[in-house]
């Protein structure tokens, strides 16, 4: 996709009031807004505000994505921050913004707190406390499988059409100890794998080690926790896509052993995902009878 001007074609543009001279983009930055999750409010803010930020691109919950600074000028996105030696990432870098409360607090057995004080349903939203040495310990906010897919697409097109490019990043990454977005729910490696063009090795790995289950197989989850995770793949870096409930029975469609651990691929929600096997037990379904 070729940029008209530093302009996406189809992305509405509405120029952020800090905005400034021409740059040789190099990196494109991953952040979170940790912010409200209305939409337009994190969109209103960055595009202007009296501390001077600003940002190249800001993607809603729902997908949707607003252009606010040119390709090939600079936004006040990074701060202070280095690049493998490199400092000054504003000077050269594209910054996405990814609608995202950030950390949370745990407010009560059910309830994650954002900083400014909205309070989230632990359950209904899919928040896990993970510890991270980059992010600390918190409370984190899954991204919306459409926020992935739509930037998935605007990460392709930006490689596509910005020959300079040559990597993609996250704000923790560039500002350690000082930032701590994206969280750590964010699939980074496996979102790079699918833009730079290289088939992800677990992807890989699936393919030559996964078989399918055959006819109705179903297993029932049992966590000494409430909710085991499904994962996109069958690894543990952080590709967490949804939370299962102890004692959910869920039907099982592909199996295999990864990194030394039998893993299971299951639908929940509607969508497919990997679970570790030993935290299902198996329930086999045969012409609508069970038996476990």
């Amino acid at each position: 996709m070729s940029f008209i001007d530093g302009l996406h074609p189809r992305i509405p543009f509405n120029p952020a009031k800090w905005s400034g001279g021409a740059i040789t983009p190099r990196i494109v930055v991953l952040h979170d807004t940790a912010g409200p999750l209305d939409a337009g409010s994190s969109r209103d803010y960055l595009r202007d505000n009296d501390q001077k930020v600003s940002v190249h691109f800001v993607l809603e919950r729902d997908g949707g994505i607003e252009q606010q600074v040119r390709v090939g000028h600079r936004a006040n996105h990074a701060g202070r921050s280095n690049y493998h030696g490199r400092s000054g990432v504003n000077d050269f870098s594209v910054g996405i913004e990814i609608v995202n409360p950030g950390r949370m607090t745990r407010f009560s057995a059910t309830e994650a707190q954002a900083w400014y004080g909205r309070r989230f349903d632990i359950g209904e939203h899919g928040i896990q406390e993970i510890e991270t040495p980059q992010h600390g310990r918190g409370l984190w906010m899954p991204y919306t499988e459409v926020q992935l897919s739509s930037l998935k697409h605007l990460l392709r097109n930006l490689f596509e059409g910005v020959p300079t490019l040559t990597d993609i990043t996250t704000h923790w990454y560039i500002s350690p100890g000082r930032k701590v977005d994206t969280n750590p729910l964010f699939p980074l490696e496996h979102m790079r794998s699918l833009i730079f063009g290289r088939e992800d090795p677990l992807d890989a790995a699936e393919d030559e080690v996964a078989v399918d289950v055959p006819g109705e197989e179903f297993v029932k989850i049992e966590v000494p926790d409430d909710a085991l995770n499904m994962r996109r793949w069958p690894s543990f870096n952080p590709n967490v896509m949804a939370r299962i409930p102890d004692g959910a029975v869920v039907p099982v469609t592909r199996c295999g052993e990864f990194g030394g651990r039998a893993w299971l691929k299951v639908i929940y929600g509607g969508h497919e995902g990997w679970i570790v096997g030993r935290y299902a037990a198996p329930i086999v379904h045969s012409k609508g009878r069970a038996a476990s």
